[in-house]
């Protein structure tokens, strides 16, 4: 094999590996599939990838992806604008949606505080939160990040700095399963979470 083409491969095995979970060998056996079975499907998803790059952002108001100035859920005019629920990911969004549990906004944080290195800050978009409750009237905040260490960490920190805002702010209700994730707890679990939240301040 030429210098040229193991480099070749070894750039995609590399690049592979920015997926959650894959590690080398994972990557390696996935760029192996991709070449030797999968060339149309390899090309398929290129040009998936090329095209979201140039066509997806985030969200004016709730910070999530779509392809506009606005998502479908901030463009709708029947939710309740006054009540904002946070969540980590846009993943999270879809869950909430699932169970039917929320008819207001949301904001996604697109990520998480990690108190193993620090309690980073930069992890979470905390500048676009405090403009949009500064910009917008805001009834209640629900607080909706995972029962995890991390999840814990961040309604910590949104906690504080929410403290001298007017709204009430509330948390999901600890019905949640410790160390779960939005993303994979039952709608009817999800849905009583939110029902039974409570009062932070």
């Amino acid at each position: 094999m030429s210098k040229k083409s193991t480099d070749a491969l070894g750039r995609l095995t590399n690049a592979l590996k920015v997926l959650p979970n894959v590690g080398p060998k994972t990557a390696q056996r996935m760029a192996y599939e991709l070449l030797q079975h999968k060339r149309a499907g390899a090309e398929e998803l290129v040009a998936a990838i090329q095209a979201a790059l140039l066509q997806i952002h985030h969200c004016r108001l709730c910070n999530t992806f779509c392809e506009g100035e606005l998502c479908d859920i901030c463009a709708d005019e029947q939710r309740d604008s006054k009540r904002l629920m946070l969540v980590q990911m846009p993943v999270d969004v879809a869950s909430m949606e699932a169970a039917n549990c929320h008819d207001g906004l949301y904001f996604v944080l697109m990520g998480q505080v990690n108190p193993g290195q620090g309690a980073d800050l930069n992890a979470i978009d905390l500048d676009k939160l405090i403009i949009r409750l500064q910009e917008h009237e805001i009834d209640e905040v629900i607080i909706a990040t995972n029962f995890t260490a991390e999840g814990d960490a961040t309604a910590y920190v949104l906690s504080q700095l929410l403290t001298n805002f007017p709204a009430k702010i509330t948390r999901l209700a600890r019905g949640m399963p410790l160390g779960g994730e939005l993303e994979y707890v039952d709608a009817g679990t999800l849905a009583q979470a939110v029902y039974e939240r409570r009062n932070v301040k």
